[in-house]
């Protein structure tokens, strides 16, 4: 086998393997609510995507995440409920930050920074 056959098939494996990871990160995640299942199921999806067309389809077609998984990647849109919750976790987060590490006011103010423009880009996200 030549090299420039072997390197898109071990990028393949790569992308399968990573993918597979981030699916059972994201299955914890559906346990614990310190770690959200869905951005590493849409990494996942993306990784499958550039490995399995059949593990992508069956991410797609799950009952319980699909229809989740279909609307980001066609709309990119995030469901109501789940800005709210967002939102919400990120605020007391921040309140969590706050009260237990007190931190600098240049630390507090590039948390706040970075949390701030999580919550734009997530609210600001089309409903599906």
């Amino acid at each position: 086998m030549t090299l420039k056959l072997m390197i898109p098939a071990v990028m393949r494996i790569l992308y399968l393997c990573l993918g597979w990871l981030m699916v059972a990160t994201g299955v914890v995640g559906a346990f614990l609510p310190v770690l959200p299942t869905t951005p590493f199921l849409l990494i996942a999806l993306w990784c499958f995507s550039k490995s399995s067309p059949k593990l992508e389809a069956w991410l797609l077609n799950h009952p319980r995440f699909g229809l989740s998984l279909r609307n980001w990647q066609e709309k990119g849109a995030i469901p109501r409920k789940a800005k709210i919750a967002a939102v919400s976790l990120m605020t007391v987060s921040y309140g969590i930050f706050w009260f237990t590490t007190e931190p600098t006011p240049l630390r507090a103010g590039i948390v706040a920074a970075v949390m701030l423009g999580a919550a734009a880009f997530v609210v600001t996200r089309p409903d599906p």
